[in-house]
């Protein structure tokens, strides 16, 4: 039985979105258990269905403007340090919440502890692409780590090359490098030193250096950055594509009847494409290089979103994603 702990008072309708979440994820999957962490009179009201959800009770939260590290440290029974706390004593495996982004990370790297020989964890989330043939590209790092070194680039190709093969079950996950050119020779210090180690790792099939705008063409399966980079490359993915769809709203709005007509022909088909464009179905960011998986779900999921966050987490526990990494960088030290 796969035992998740569930933070459910993180996000911005919990706990209800949380809760119902848990709900959908034990109608569809039989072989999981979940604990709901936070406060059970809050809780309760959304509860219709307790085969394999218990609760375990805190009136303390993590706030979204609290100082991340400080908030885990003198927060002790907030929810998702308590969930963090119980997947670190090995009573659940793996953690999910949609709170302070700052905080789970530090919860991650100062509860749940980090794989020995990481030198550090990153985020990982996945970006729907709107391929068929591929329908999400693996972003790491995504804002864990703003100034890298390049052996964290290079640590963070491995890691995502994991989580491919072993979640995604892509034999021969190709990783690029986001630079500011294709040419080996482009980019600023970092990127060049990397560009090195990634190359020189007969593990990975490391295809060169990727311009942003070429990360959706299907040519790469990860993409490698420090977490400054990364994160403004997902946010600008994240706004155009929005932008995209409310512009062509709009502009149907704004058009006289034929096109209004059309439109409406169109909307199966213009739902199809937004569907593809969802990021709550591929899950939350995984934090990548600690010893239990820790998913950050977004601030604002619902409760499909949810669920979806809880079905990745069963899916990296079955895939023995972590014990693989954990072989892997003791191999790595030995020799």
């Amino acid at each position: 039985m796969i035992k998740i702990a569930l933070d459910a008072m993180g996000g911005d309708h919990a706990p209800e979105a949380t809760v119902k979440g848990a709900q959908l994820a034990i109608q569809s999957f039989n072989d999981i258990e979940i604990c709901l962490f936070g406060d059970q009179e809050q809780i309760r009201p959304y509860l219709s269905n307790e085969d394999r959800i218990t609760i375990r009770h805190t009136n303390e939260k993590i706030q979204s403007d609290d100082e991340p590290v400080m908030a885990v440290r003198r927060k002790k029974e907030a929810s998702m340090v308590m969930a963090a706390n119980a997947v670190k004593n090995q009573e659940f495996d793996a953690l999910i919440s949609a709170g302070n982004t700052g905080a789970l990370l530090a919860c991650g790297l100062l509860v749940v502890g980090r794989i020995k020989h990481i030198d550090r964890p990153g985020l990982m989330p996945l970006i729907p692409t709107g391929r068929a043939d591929q329908p999400y590209l693996i972003l790491m790092d995504a804002g864990a780590n703003a100034d890298c070194k390049p052996l964290n680039l290079h640590q963070f190709a491995t890691l995502a090359n994991y989580y491919a093969k072993t979640v995604m079950k892509i034999d021969q996950p190709r990783i690029g490098l986001i630079n500011n050119g294709t040419e080996a020779n482009k980019g600023n210090d970092l990127t060049k030193a990397a560009f090195g180690l990634l190359e020189a790792d007969n593990e990975l099939n490391f295809v060169g250096n990727v311009e942003a705008k070429s990360l959706l063409n299907g040519q790469i399966d990860i993409t490698v950055a420090d977490g400054f980079t990364g994160n403004a490359v997902l946010k600008t993915l994240e706004g155009t594509a929005k932008m995209i769809f409310s512009a062509i709203k709009e502009q149907v709005m704004q058009s006289g009847p034929l096109t209004k007509l059309g439109a409406l022909l169109m909307k199966p088909s213009l739902k199809q494409l937004k569907d593809k464009f969802d990021d709550t179905k591929a899950g939350g960011a995984v934090l990548l290089g600690v010893k239990a998986p820790v998913i950050k779900a977004h601030g604002s999921s619902n409760e499909i979103a949810i669920f979806n966050a809880i079905r990745q987490a069963r899916q990296v526990v079955e895939s023995g994603f972590t014990e693989e990494v954990v072989q892997h960088f003791e191999n790595k030290a030995l020799e």
